[in-house]
């Protein structure tokens, strides 16, 4: 087998076993979930998930270590500067097109480890990548003196805000596209909820 093949077969095996644990999380809960039932959920055997994974845990932190390096990738390019523009003219600003169509891509992980049943601490990480980010992209263009609000809560506000949002769209089913969803998020991170619900002119 080629180095290509045998990579493929493993990143196959490995989405087979999160596509696994979802479905068993959505179920039960991660606490409620044993080897066992990853494995005969996945059907593999126990030496194959071994292979890849210490235990539930390793697995579940490496779940998510991938969707959060797969954000940290996305927003490493954005340019805060730029979003104004494209929303300004009423497009979809294409870096944070980028990252709904990933969340869409990873829906029914996300969905779940967002949700109810899956890990509060995953959203602690979701929040402090946006609240690094828009800290190291956004906050070193404002101008603290013209500043309306603190930046720290203006930062603790959008953070919790965005993943909110996020949740949301999951929970919801999707009904809107990444593009709406774009263009939904950044109007009301440019413009504010009071303008975008129209108390403010």
């Amino acid at each position: 087998m080629s180095d290509k093949a045998a990579d493929r077969r493993v990143i196959r095996t490995k989405r087979m076993i999160r596509d696994a644990l979802t479905e068993l999380m959505e179920e039960k809960g991660f606490e409620g979930i044993t080897v066992r039932d990853l494995t005969e959920k996945a059907s593999i055997n126990r030496g194959t998930f071994y292979l890849h994974y210490r235990d539930k845990y390793d697995l579940l932190e490496q779940s998510e270590e991938e969707i959060i390096s797969g954000i940290r990738q996305l927003v490493n390019n954005i340019k805060p500067k730029e979003a104004v523009s494209f929303t300004s003219q009423d497009e979809p600003f294409p870096i944070i097109l980028k990252l709904f169509e990933y969340f869409q891509e990873n829906a029914s992980f996300m969905k779940v480890i967002l949700g109810p049943k899956g890990d509060a601490a995953f959203q602690g990480k979701m929040k402090e990548l946006i609240k690094k980010t828009f800290f190291q992209k956004i906050a070193e263009d404002l101008k603290i003196e013209e500043m309306l609000v603190p930046a720290d809560y203006l930062i603790s506000y959008v953070s919790s805000a965005h993943l909110g949002v996020i949740q949301h769209w999951l929970q919801s089913g999707m009904e809107k596209s990444p593009r709406e969803m774009t263009l939904i998020l950044t109007k009301m991170t440019l413009y504010g909820p009071g303008h975008v619900a129209g108390l403010k002119k």
